[in-house]
């Protein structure tokens, strides 16, 4: 088995030594693959906070599996809107350039003074996107648990 882990990350070691960049990026087809996409964050904001307010209506939230879906829907919301502002100054109305400075930099031009700074924050969209992957799964993990507890509490009786 040490073997097995030695070669393994021998291999990753040396894939990653001689690995080119990965620009994960989306460019979206102009301009209707770019609306079509900024309509689908609005879209999800809205199935969010229609998800909020159900879960609240329910009192859902009382359990703690809905709670943390909550979170996360509210999480999922923002990271959203983050988004939507990144496609909004960069590829909708162009007021921000991005070009490749080298290999590990980037250069950050902007229209307005200061609106490059607001990009820069705006592009840590992962900020808002984790915690509510984190909390979606803790959500899922905590019901799915009581739903076990629950299936075994009545075979028992």
């Amino acid at each position: 088995m040490k073997i097995f882990f030695f070669i393994f990350f021998l291999i990753a070691g040396v894939l990653f030594l001689f690995s080119s960049p990965a620009l994960a990026t989306q460019s979206h087809g102009d301009p209707e693959g770019l609306y079509v996409h900024q309509l689908s964050h609005i879209f999800f904001v809205f199935s969010m906070g229609i998800l909020i307010y159900w879960l609240r209506v329910r009192e859902l939230v009382k359990e703690k599996g809905w709670k943390y879906i909550q979170y996360a829907a509210f999480f999922f919301i923002l990271w959203t809107l983050d988004a939507f502002t990144a496609h909004l100054l960069d590829e909708q109305y162009r007021w921000v350039s991005v070009t490749r400075a080298d290999r590990w930099y980037l250069r950050i031009d902007s229209a307005y003074s200061g609106l490059d700074i607001f990009y820069y924050i705006v592009k840590l969209d992962h900020l808002f996107c984790v915690p509510a992957m984190i909390f979606f799964y803790a959500g899922l993990k905590r019901l799915s648990q009581t739903t076990v507890s629950e299936s075994e509490k009545r075979e028992s009786q």
